[in-house]
């Protein structure tokens, strides 16, 4: 039984969602992390479920000092790094000339450090919206992790006819790379519009999903994950989430 087995201490952590894996092991070597209120720094330790696993105060305050954005991407922009810098990143963006101030963000600086800020998601170079980038594991694993519960919202421009019953496919009934994808919400916005509602993110999977109904697709933007939306930020423009917004 494995509640009866020794885990990495690690993966109790981003279980109990305190913080990712990664982050644990930095806690760990730190001697950050107590067991039973037995401080741990060993890589590797390991201990059964049912033990008391805790982050020392000092890496509560390191995980509350990390920032998360949310940038409204344009067109020609990838979500991540690109080895053969072919194409410019979306990180690229997060610059002091691109934030988009707010009297909720209490005189925050546009200017703070952006190492180890990453996309918390995927949005094609031609697609546009809401990306959230992130130094927060946790806010990563919610947001891509395996069985994500955030729902995220696209509005989707399409050209051609769709019957009810391809309707019906694209809410439930399709398969992309030999998987079944989850069901989804979809609706005509208006006459040319589609508004799609996921709980997974595989590649390219509207675009892919319209095709397979004989749809091309025009234009694609996110517009909300989980309960925030992109509201009225500016494309190329980004801002900071605020320690009330949830997702």
């Amino acid at each position: 039984m494995e509640d009866q087995e020794k885990i990495r201490v690690s993966k109790l952590l981003s279980e109990l969602g305190l913080c990712s894996r990664r982050e644990a092991d930095a806690y760990i070597e730190q001697g950050l992390v107590t067991v039973d209120g037995e401080v741990v720094n060993e890589l590797g330790v390991r201990a059964f479920r049912h033990q008391k696993i805790e982050l020392q105060s000092s890496a509560q305050k390191q995980q509350a000092s990390r920032v998360t954005v949310i940038l409204n991407k344009p067109v020609g922009y990838i979500s991540h790094f690109d080895d053969e810098q072919e194409y410019q990143p979306a990180a690229s963006l997060i610059t002091p000339e691109n934030y988009f101030p707010s009297p909720l963000d209490k005189g925050r600086s546009a200017k703070f450090n952006t190492r180890g800020l990453a996309p918390a998601g995927r949005l094609d170079i031609d697609s546009t919206g809401m990306l959230v980038l992130t130094q927060d594991g946790r806010i990563a694993k919610l947001l891509i992790g395996e069985n994500s519960p955030i729902e995220k919202e696209y509005l989707v421009r399409v050209e051609g006819k769709l019957s009810f019953a391809d309707l019906d496919l694209l809410k439930h009934g399709l398969s992309l790379d030999g998987v079944v994808l989850k069901p989804a919400q979809v609706s005509w916005q208006n006459e040319d519009q589609l508004r799609f509602v996921l709980r997974e993110g595989r590649k390219r999977q509207i675009r892919r999903m319209c095709e397979m109904v004989g749809l091309k697709v025009l234009g694609l933007k996110r517009v909300r994950m989980g309960r925030i939306s992109l509201g009225p930020l500016p494309p190329g423009q980004w801002r900071f989430l605020r320690p009330e917004e949830q997702f």
